[in-house]
């Protein structure tokens, strides 16, 4: 039965979730925004969530009041990590391996998007293509036996974005020297992601591998993702369609819960809200360009993916 089926025009909700008892969630990019709000889901079904940031005084800030409103007793914690430098994400990975025994689901949350300028990673990697893909990319990685051996999943949160821009993988320039666009590169960094994942789900299904992955997208939610990298321009237009067509950062992590936590989801598929050009509304299956599912171009990503990231997947 599919989701639309089950849960009818409401959509998936949390209150579709049971005890989350005994489950740990790793995510990346929890200090605010779709990140935040889906670790306090997941700790209010009685998970474990371990954040993923970047920004040591902004987790325990969010730590602090995550504790306020569920106890002190909430089992909640963060590792340091910065996805634009590739030795972070290593060092990182290195003590999720040595503190985190069990790996429900990682999810792949955090982004930076439509940087006004073209700024490269500590590594040269044109930093939303860095970020978004190759940091992820190299997590996923690492983790991956951890969370195999848990049963687990991975969650890769995209954007309606991949099927804008140009609609490909620049290989021929993938940091965008020529013509760079806020806008291009970003679609080119979700598009990555999102090919990475169902490239990993067809590999996970030749190698006889458990892991399940599932992928998502938020709609239009109110979080910050562009305060820090969005030129003046894109931050006014987004304050005004903040005001008209978007949803809550809660609902926007909706999505995301669904995919680390709801039984029976499909590969090739993916799930966020399904109203006014998938922007908000109930969340479901959503409809999916091709483009994400190209084979050969997933192909190749993966291969160059391992290369900048000097990582050889046992896939």
């Amino acid at each position: 039965m599919n989701i639309q089926k089950k849960y009818g025009a409401k959509g998936w909700t949390p209150e579709q979730i049971g005890s989350l008892s005994g489950k740990t969630y790793v995510i990346t990019g929890a200090t605010s925004g779709a990140g935040f709000e889906a670790t306090k889901i997941l700790l209010s079904k009685g998970a474990k969530v371990v954040m993923m940031n970047r920004n040591a005084n902004k987790s325990n800030a969010a730590i602090a009041t995550i504790k306020q409103e569920f106890g002190n007793n909430t089992d909640v914690s963060f590792v340091q990590m910065d996805l634009e430098m590739l030795d972070s994400v290593r060092e990182a990975a290195a003590e999720i391996l040595e503190k985190v025994p069990h790996i429900s689901a990682l999810i792949c949350n955090a982004a930076i998007a439509q940087v006004a300028k073209q700024k490269f990673t500590a590594d040269g990697f044109e930093s939303q293509l860095g970020v978004n893909h190759y940091g992820h990319f190299l997590l996923c990685g690492l983790l991956f036996d951890r969370v195999e051996e848990s049963n687990g999943r991975i969650v890769v949160v995209g954007s309606n974005a991949y099927k804008m821009g140009l609609k490909r993988i620049k290989f021929e320039d993938l940091n965008f020297d020529k013509n760079y666009t806020a806008w291009n590169s970003y679609a080119q960094s979700k598009l990555a992601q999102m090919m990475f994942a169902y490239e990993l789900q067809r590999r996970i299904k030749a190698s006889n591998k458990s892991v399940q992955v599932q992928v998502c997208h938020p709609g239009a939610s109110r979080t910050n993702l562009l305060n820090d990298t969005a030129s003046s321009f894109n931050k006014i237009l987004w304050s005004v369609l903040s005001r008209i067509i978007v949803q809550s950062a809660e609902r926007g992590s909706w999505p995301e819960v669904m995919c680390a936590t709801e039984e029976g989801l499909e590969p090739e598929r993916l799930y966020g809200p399904t109203k006014r050009s998938e922007m908000v509304g109930p969340v479901a299956e959503c409809l999916l360009d091709e483009v994400a599912l190209d084979r050969e171009m997933a192909a190749k990503l993966w291969t160059i993916s391992e290369e900048k990231t000097s990582l050889s997947w046992p896939l």
